[in-house]
């Protein structure tokens, strides 16, 4: 019981590793649900779109953080400028 199971026959590797124990836990119907369940691919598309999503989310979080500055220092100068065109102006 070393050994680590192999996630494509998990129910078989747990029937050699402790027979009697499996039988009365997990039952027949069981181990077919576990069997088919390691074995379904159906979400498999939803996980992945779902990771390109956050990560086109942190590269835009960061892209927006280090162009903070940038656009802080455009607002200044435009206020800058403002206030110099209005001094003038009165």
């Amino acid at each position: 019981m070393g050994s680590r199971p192999p996630l494509h026959n998990l129910s078989g590797w747990l029937r050699r590793a402790c027979p009697a124990e499996s039988q009365v836990l997990w039952g027949d119907s069981n181990m077919r649900w576990l069997n088919g369940f390691l074995r379904d691919e159906q979400g498999q598309d939803l996980i992945e779109y779902t990771l390109l999503l956050a990560f086109v989310a942190l590269a835009s979080a960061a892209l927006f953080i280090g162009a903070g500055g940038s656009v802080a220092g455009i607002w200044t100068i435009t206020n800058n400028q403002l206030v110099s065109a209005n001094s003038s102006a009165s």
